[in-house]
């Protein structure tokens, strides 16, 4: 059994890269998309009031641009499985609470840094495409960390409760 202190810091490490990450995305996308949020005003396809929308998409429109970025986004994290060649558990849910991690803090960090927004426009009033609020961020927020939390209390919860492999009496070692 591993002290939790130590379980920890990997994933301290990884949050800090997936914070970063999300931060230098979020600049990017400010870059691209300026004041007009969720592709409003980019050069793509959009379909909007659809019922699976609403229910996998928090009620916005699916565009072209988040049809392509969001899974490139999840092929990043996913991409130490693949080029491992070995699918684990762990990997899985590490990448995924970082998916979800990353796109909260990118998302946070698209509104608190943008020239447009900043934190006095960040509410329900100046962001139309957040239909559902709590608590003062969009539920999606609350959603993607509590997953992620969970997820990564998952992983350290793991590796503080597994035993080390140890060779059965009267077997080679």
């Amino acid at each position: 059994m591993k002290p939790v202190g130590t379980a920890w810091r990997p994933l301290a490490v990884y949050v800090a890269w997936v914070w970063l990450m999300a931060v230098f995305f979020a600049q990017v996308e400010i870059q691209i998309e300026g004041a007009a949020g969720w592709a409003a005003s980019l050069p793509t396809w959009r379909i909007s009031g659809h019922w699976a929308l609403d229910l996998f998409w928090g009620g916005r429109p699916m565009t072209g641009y988040h049809a392509w970025v969001f899974p490139f986004m999840a092929l990043v994290f996913f991409f130490p499985l693949a080029f491992s060649g070995r699918w684990q558990w762990r990997g899985a849910a590490q990448a995924l609470a970082g998916l979800m991690l990353f796109w909260v803090v990118e998302d946070f960090a698209w509104f608190i840094l943008n020239p447009a927004f900043g934190w006095s426009r960040f509410s329900p009033a100046h962001i139309p495409w957040h239909l559902r609020w709590w608590w003062g961020l969009p539920v999606d927020y609350w959603i993607g960390l509590l997953g992620s939390a969970g997820l990564l209390g998952w992983l350290v919860w793991r590796s503080t409760t597994d035993a080390p492999a140890t060779p059965r009496s009267g077997s080679a070692p």
